[in-house]
């Protein structure tokens, strides 16, 4: 979850605010479950689906996608938005399965507590291993560098993303913002700059939306931009290669 910070509230009451009051646990189409935020109006994921969604998306047309071309045993991923984790997750229990090592940066504004992670039963998708190591070490990993184990480290940028600063560079954004309608400024050609200077050149920047703004923004980039098919629901997304 991203959000803009334009609700009157201070940080810290905004914390406190969308962890405890604002979020609700919903099962989507695919028996998964995903967060609805009632201030934003919007889901964290697809209600047809929430782990397909991320599966298609973010794994399968992104971190796969990109693998397939190069072999790497080495990946660094840079998600906007990381919400509950799920995206992470997926990501990471592939790396763990293929022996990749994985650097994974997740900007998020507003990180959610453990206790509401736990609930969210992702649990069921990854290796026991794996989920308990996160959970463990989740909220240790919010602005510090985390080894999740022997493959994997996890940091969570907790801040906004045009605050967002690092030396280090991506070979995959995985773009997660809430939609435009909901969240514009998150999809501004001055937010889809600041991100894509984190990527690598040859590097990966996909989404699950696609709009007429986002691929003017991208070519203007020099960015290639490839329409694939959507996940349930969705006839297509969008995915670019940074030249």
């Amino acid at each position: 979850m991203v959000i803009n910070g334009q609700n009157g509230l201070s940080e810290v009451q905004q914390d406190e605010y969308f962890q405890v009051n604002a979020l609700q646990l919903v099962e989507t189409a695919d028996g998964s479950t995903t967060i609805f935020n009632t201030i934003i109006g919007e889901h964290y994921h697809s209600r047809h689906g929430a782990l397909q969604e991320s599966r298609h998306v973010f794994l399968n047309e992104g971190l796969l996608h990109f693998l397939n071309d190069q072999d790497k045993s080495d990946l660094a991923i840079l998600e906007v938005g990381l919400g509950a984790g799920l995206n992470f997750l997926l990501s990471a229990d592939f790396c763990l399965t293929h022996g990749i090592n994985l650097n994974y940066v997740g900007i998020e504004p507003f990180p959610l507590p453990s206790s509401f992670v736990c609930q969210t039963g992702y649990v069921h998708y990854i290796s026991d291993e794996l989920w308990y190591s996160f959970i463990e070490k989740y909220e240790l990993s919010v602005n510090n560098v985390m080894s999740i184990n022997k493959f994997c480290q996890l940091q969570i940028a907790h801040c906004y993303l045009l605050a967002f600063q690092s030396e280090q560079r991506f070979d995959i954004i995985y773009f997660d913002a809430f939609s435009a309608i909901h969240q514009p400024d998150m999809w501004s050609f001055e937010s889809i700059e600041h991100a894509c200077r984190f990527l690598k050149p040859g590097g990966l920047f996909v989404t699950y939306a696609i709009t007429g703004h986002l691929k003017r923004s991208l070519k203007k980039m020099g960015f290639s931009i490839e329409k694939v098919p959507g996940p349930p629901g969705k006839r297509e997304m969008l995915r670019a290669t940074k030249n």
